[in-house]
């Protein structure tokens, strides 16, 4: 079960997360065909289960990481196409972006910075609850 504060924090990002995907469902969801047991986005209850993008965030203590403990944003492409590494690095600087713009409005109170930590766009900085 968890604490109050942290799933409401967690609602939120998730919030943020919806708002990206709708973002790249309408510029990019045609851009591949579709995994073939993929449901078209919109389909299901949940945005990181259906249409091109899947987006997922979860906890991670850090170790290892330059940047500690944080949020590992995971962005995936649902198609059988090849997708160029090109494509899929600009995927990630979308999210990126789209989080930094997005974040201060949803926590204004807490400093959050977004970075590249090795091949992970990561949500980290001040991740405490008590300015919900």
């Amino acid at each position: 079960m968890n604490h109050p504060s942290l799933q409401e924090w967690e609602e939120k990002l998730l919030k943020i997360l919806d708002e990206i995907d709708d973002y790249l469902e309408e510029n990019y969801g045609k851009k591949y065909k579709l995994h073939p047991v993929a449901p078209e986005a919109g389909k299901t209850a949940s945005k990181a289960q259906d249409g091109l993008f899947r987006i997922h965030a979860h906890f991670s203590a850090g170790f290892g990481s330059k940047y500690g403990g944080g949020y590992v944003i995971d962005t995936t492409i649902a198609t059988l196409e090849k997708v160029p590494k090109e494509f899929e690095k600009k995927i990630d600087q979308i999210v990126a972006e789209k989080l930094r713009e997005k974040l201060p409005a949803y926590f204004p109170d807490n400093k959050l910075t977004v970075k590249k930590d090795g091949n992970v766009v990561k949500v980290f900085g001040d991740l405490s609850l008590g300015t919900l």
